[in-house]
């Protein structure tokens, strides 16, 4: 009797905890499911994003699409199920072996861990897919098609595919080999000598709004206008010590003028410009540099409401020649000159009789005026954006008893191509003319252009 109550005892005492153990488990489980019931975990884990995320996005219209790697670890799952030989192996293999404990711990074992599943996933994969596939077999049998044996039975579909050794293409066995020729006569040898001329030019029509101040030495009035523009150039660039540069201009401008009762048109704007410059290079931008320029008119032009001429054709006319250092400095949106004369001979000649040759600098009665001084010319081009550049001209000669400047720019606004409205700015100073009573040596004039341009 003593033996049978120390038996239930024993009993009770094993049973207690095991029963506790299921509670608390159920109990944990409960509080899962209310609490799953209550929570919505809108962020899936990082395990299902990997693994079902891409799925989702086949399955779910609103999910965005995702890309979905080929993986073919897992090709067995996606073909007609077969009956294979893995799975079952795996099942049936004892991995348990008896070992003696080791008394002394590996050395090695803490010196440096590394992540072994890197270099395990198809094996890892491998086990996986037959546990699936394990599954299947139990569960639905119905779904395999074929055997392992059967797959291996069948012929291979192609076995005659040569090994590819390299991926390149020689382009010489595209074409058939010429015949080779024993006898392939004398080489011609043609050298051609490189051409540094470099030529070109652009030209415009505008019409035009200007000022010119009183005192213009030319003459003119302010006035509405149409302005035509010829530039041609060739310049000469060996690459490394010879520059050889060469301008024409020319600018007409043709104006209606209500206050001149005697001609209904008028010019305002003729200039007639050559220009040379032979430069050899000294330094890295500087250039020993021998310049000339010739500049006229074509037309006459007369005071308003009379038939008094101002100016004409080579009255007045200049000839400059300058001996000097000329600095350049060019790059992507610059080009910039700056050619100091400490030696220049201006010529100007005045052949029209009708012409006051006062106005100009000359003596009464003389035709010819012979000067010689030091001179500065700079010329910039600058392309301030794409759309924006700017074209200006400073001259500056000096023969210590009068002085003679000109500071010309043009702001060319580009529209497109063929299309630019133009701001030409001209401001001048010679203390050497004759000047109107009540006026200054400093002269103005102003064009405000919009028209078509050409440039090759």
């Amino acid at each position: 009797m003593k033996k049978l109550y120390a038996f239930l005892i024993l009993l009770v005492l094993f049973l207690s905890p095991a029963d506790a153990q299921r509670s608390a488990r159920n109990g944990r489980t409960r509080v899962n499911h209310n609490t799953d019931k209550n929570h919505v975990d809108t962020v899936p884990s990082l395990l299902y994003q990997h693994y079902f995320g891409q799925l989702d996005s086949l399955n779910n219209d609103t999910v965005p699409m995702r890309y979905i790697e080929s993986d073919p670890d897992y090709y067995q799952l996606f073909v007609p199920i077969a009956y294979y030989y893995a799975p079952i192996k795996q099942a049936s293999e004892m991995n348990w072996s008896f070992q003696m404990p080791d008394s002394v711990q590996p050395i090695g074992s803490g010196l440096l861990s590394y992540n072994d599943r890197l270099f395990n996933k198809t094996a890892r994969t491998k086990k996986q897919v037959n546990k699936v596939l394990l599954n299947l077999y139990v569960n639905r049998p119905d779904l395999v098609v074929t055997t392992e044996d059967q797959i291996r039975s069948r012929r291979l579909f192609r076995d005659d595919i040569p090994v590819k050794m390299s991926s390149e293409t020689r382009v010489m066995k595209l074409f058939k080999p010429e015949e080779v020729k024993e006898d392939v006569g004398k080489a011609q040898v043609v050298i051609r000598k490189p051409n540094w001329w470099v030529t070109g030019g652009s030209g415009s029509l505008q019409i035009t709004q200007n000022y010119i101040s009183d005192n213009w030495y030319k003459g003119g009035e302010s006035t509405n206008s149409v302005l035509g523009n010829l530039q041609l150039f060739a310049n000469y660039n060996d690459k490394e010590k010879v520059q050889f540069e060469n301008l024409m201009e020319i600018k007409m401008g043709f104006n209606t003028v209500p206050s001149d009762t005697v001609r209904e048109y008028r010019i305002n704007t003729d200039v007639l410009r050559l220009y040379s410059k032979l430069g050899i290079q000294a330094a890295s931008k500087w250039y020993y540099t021998i310049s000339s320029e010739f500049n006229t008119q074509f037309w006459k032009n007369y005071k308003t409401n009379t038939n008094n001429v101002v100016s004409s054709f080579m009255s007045p006319a200049n000839f400059i020649f300058s001996v000097g250092m000329d600095y350049k400095l060019k790059n992507k949106k610059l080009n910039l000159s700056v050619l100091m004369s400490p030696v220049s001979y201006n010529l100007r000649y005045v052949g029209d009789k009708k012409v006051d040759e006062t106005k100009f600098g000359l003596d009464e009665g003389k035709s010819t005026l012979h000067v010689i001084g030091s001179k500065v010319e700079t010329t910039l081009a600058w392309t301030i954006i794409p759309s924006i550049t700017l074209n200006s001209r400073l001259y500056y000669f000096s023969n210590y008893q009068k002085v003679e400047a000109e500071w010309e720019n043009t702001f060319n606004f580009v529209l497109n191509r063929y299309l630019s409205t133009k701001l030409f700015v001209h401001a001048r100073y010679d203390d050497g003319s004759t000047r109107s009573e009540g006026s200054s040596y400093f002269q103005l004039k102003e064009l405000l252009s919009f028209g078509i341009n050409y440039t090759w």
